[in-house]
């Protein structure tokens, strides 16, 4: 099939999983989510806390709707998550001195020690997944997997709601 064709392959052509870019993204993601979970919850940080500290490591002070939607998770997920990072001691919630409805999120200085150290890891779980790639392809690779999640945002049809096939 030629590169950038707007001409879709018949049909059977999805019949093999490998031929689905959604099964691939989906088995490599769980791949990279395993590797990274084994190490994340030696510093006692489960998967469910890790995209939580991923984004405040960026940006803190944001509030807890504003986490949530930067996490892709629903506000009662995001509560759930905040509460056991609060119960260890990672993050402190401080209401919005503009408006009592908002709640803003902090790291704790427990919290920051711990970027360095997770960030290791996830250094560690990429130099293990691109081995023997090249960093060109690396490059493309990086830019590809934008464009087929701008695509897929910008769907007409489905919007942000479309998962992957």
């Amino acid at each position: 099939m030629p590169a950038n064709s707007n001409s879709f392959p018949p049909t059977d052509f999805y019949d093999d999983p490998a031929n689905s870019l959604g099964y691939l993204t989906r088995i490599a993601h769980r791949a990279f989510s395993r590797q990274l979970e084994r190490r994340t919850q030696l510093a006692g940080i489960s998967s469910g806390q890790w995209p939580f500290l991923r984004v405040l490591w960026n940006q803190e002070g944001m509030s807890q709707r504003e986490l949530s939607r930067r996490v892709g998770m629903q506000e009662p997920t995001t509560v759930s998550a905040l509460n056991s990072l609060e119960k260890s001691g990672l993050v402190r919630r401080e209401p919005s001195r503009e408006d009592r409805r908002k709640i803003h999120i902090f790291l704790t200085p427990k919290g920051h020690a711990l970027r360095t150290e997770m960030m290791s890891s996830v250094a560690e779980v990429n130099d293990i997944a691109t081995r023997g790639i090249d960093p060109e392809d690396m490059a493309t690779l990086r830019r590809v997997l934008a464009k087929l999640s701008e695509n897929l945002a910008h769907d007409e049809l489905y919007g942000d709601s479309a998962s992957a096939a």
